[in-house]
């Protein structure tokens, strides 16, 4: 019988597998690449668009010099965001506007920013939650004294809505969720997407927004709540006065809902069933109710992060859509 023991070879071969692994590593220490080689740093890259074309800059943030200005002075002011040795205040606002504007990933901001991915994330977390606390600025309800001059000046509509103050309505905006709450936020059109309700007067302007609804959730269940809920702050219109909601909402005081059951969009009042005045009326009702439709659409397509948002945390989502 001999005497040869397999074992003897097994402790060889994991021997030499361990002396591979550490020259491997030798060689790796010694030519190291770094990761951000370019030459080009994401303060310069801020510099020029500062200090560069108008449109450039506009085209890279969504807002012009004034405005980012301000923005910047705000948050210093405020003392929300503190200036680092490798990011300044600038930096870490035009980082999180790009990639809100474009739909970057965490990934590709860390690129072109030249900025690892734990600093990035870091930093759009904290600019979301803090421009979350400053939307009462930005966001205030209307005027409920004054009529449009949208509505004032254009016969179609007064005297008829001179007592509408704005139109409501909601949209889903595409999200990122974990398998086991999936089926919560799959809306009818078969995608996960959190449902986002509005309020926006007829220069466009948003005057109220609530955002984290699961998508299968309809929208006249998010207006019940919020216009019941103190907690939701919704700026209710006073006697007199409405909003203008389509028909899958409750036609009741302060909000103006179409007639049911009769053409409503300019290709239906060509047909020649239904009453003619009731038809008229949903006809100028829809006209004027488009404008949340359009402001919808700007706002979509001026930041493309709601057409596709990176996988961050729901909270984070919510926090980016508002």
């Amino acid at each position: 019988m001999s005497g040869y023991d397999s074992s003897d070879d097994d402790d060889d071969v994991v021997l030499l597998v361990c002396v591979m692994d550490s020259v491997i590593r030798k060689i790796r220490s010694q030519s190291r690449i770094p990761k951000h080689v370019s030459s080009f740093s994401g303060h310069e890259k801020m510099c020029e668009l500062i200090t560069g074309h108008e449109g450039l800059l506009l085209e890279h943030i969504r807002m012009n010099r004034y405005c980012f200005h301000r923005l910047v002075t705000l948050f210093t002011v405020q003392n929300r965001l503190q200036e680092m040795h490798t990011l300044t205040v600038q930096e870490q606002l035009m980082m999180f506007l790009t990639m809100v504007a474009h739909g970057d990933s965490n990934r590709r901001t860390s690129y072109e920013w030249k900025h690892s991915g734990e600093t990035v994330s870091r930093y759009i977390d904290t600019i979301s939650s803090h421009l979350v606390q400053l939307a009462s600025r930005f966001i205030v309800p209307p005027d409920f004294d004054d009529v449009s001059t949208v509505i004032a000046e254009n016969r179609r509509f007064f005297p008829y809505f001179q007592g509408c103050v704005g139109a409501i309505d909601g949209t889903h905006i595409p999200c990122v969720v974990d398998a086991d709450v999936a089926a919560a936020y799959r809306n009818r059109k078969g995608f996960t997407s959190q449902n986002v309700m509005a309020v926006v007067d007829f220069d466009m302007k948003f005057t109220y927004l609530v955002a984290g609804w699961e998508g299968s959730c309809h929208d006249a269940r998010v207006l019940n709540v919020a216009t019941s809920n103190p907690a939701f702050m919704f700026p209710h219109a006073p006697e007199g006065k409405y909003y203008l909601v389509d028909a899958g909402y409750k036609n009741k005081p302060g909000f103006l809902a179409p007639f049911r059951g009769q053409n409503y969009h300019l290709h239906d009042r060509r047909r020649e069933d239904g009453d003619r005045r009731k038809e008229m009326f949903n006809y100028r009702h829809a006209s004027l109710r488009n404008v949340i439709e359009r402001t919808f659409g700007v706002w979509k397509s001026r930041f493309r992060i709601l057409r596709g948002i990176p996988r961050y945390p729901l909270k984070k989502q919510r926090d980016i859509f508002r």
